[in-house]
């Protein structure tokens, strides 16, 4: 009698194992050939990248379904307009978007026009928004859900306070050693941070890895680790400039509202 009992639920136990397999083959089929895309949120900013850079490519990332292949393949893609406010070819270019052979991943590349970007810290930036939706070819089928076939890019020229949290998660910015928060002392402080590439080359590159090409990253807003150095490097050279009397009208056009406040390190 228990034997008896024991098979029928061997057998249900087996068959259920192969109907898993069976539904999770069929989920990530490999003859299915979709393209989705992958990262959510899609923002970019000039911010304090130097004026003369005058265009940005930014690379809106997908992934495919199915096989790989040795040839270079397109991926369709549109824009909606009822959701873009900005202009082809005024605010932005667009590129083919392709997947590379014996690649899953893929991007559609955005040609991000500086000199169309409207707007001035004194009056304001204008952001945009870009929506594009994935498309069927002859290649590839948008896939998954609704959600992963739309993006939005928004971008624009303005200079907003990095994201510094505190514990607490709120945004910071170290008055005792900077003064009050202005764009200005941003762009001089990325400016400095970055000619330590040929002043300390190895430095640069771990302080790059832990706060970001533009200091976008500093924990608390403290560089404690590397402290020393931007005490030297970056925030003596700041308050040199800053109090140079040479340089004042220079800011003050620029700039009306600049507080001339930033602390002596010394």
């Amino acid at each position: 009698m228990k034997i008896s009992r024991i098979i029928p639920i061997a057998m249900v136990a087996a068959m259920t194992a192969v109907s898993c397999s069976e539904t999770d083959y069929m989920t990530f089929d490999t003859a299915n050939n979709g393209v989705y895309f992958t990262k959510d949120t899609l923002n970019y900013s000039f911010s304090v990248t130097p004026i003369e850079v005058k265009t940005y490519t930014y690379k809106v990332p997908f992934r495919i379904m199915g096989p790989t292949s040795g040839e270079q393949r397109t991926v369709k893609f549109r824009v909606d307009p009822q959701l873009t406010t900005a202009k082809e070819g005024v605010q932005y270019n667009l590129g083919q978007a392709v997947v590379l052979p014996d690649s899953i991943n893929g991007y559609i590349p955005v040609e991000i026009l500086r000199d169309g970007l409207e707007g001035t810290y004194a009056t304001g930036y204008t952001k945009y928004k870009l929506h594009l939706i994935l498309e069927e070819n002859e290649f590839f089928q948008p896939t998954l859900d609704t959600a992963s076939q739309h993006r939005i890019l928004t971008f624009d020229n303005a200079i907003e306070q990095p994201e510094w949290l505190s514990a607490h998660g709120e945004k910071v910015w170290d008055v005792s050693t900077l003064g009050v928060w202005h764009p200005y002392k941003f762009i001089k402080m990325v400016e400095y941070f970055h000619a330590l590439a040929d002043i300390l080359p190895e430095t640069y590159k771990k302080m790059v890895e832990a706060y970001g090409e533009n200091l976008e990253n500093i924990p608390y807003g403290d560089p404690y680790v590397y402290r020393t150095i931007f005490k030297k490097y970056i925030y003596a050279p700041m308050y040199e400039f800053f109090s140079n009397p040479a340089n004042h009208d220079m800011i003050v056009e620029a700039y009306p509202d600049f507080p001339f406040d930033f602390p002596s390190p010394y």
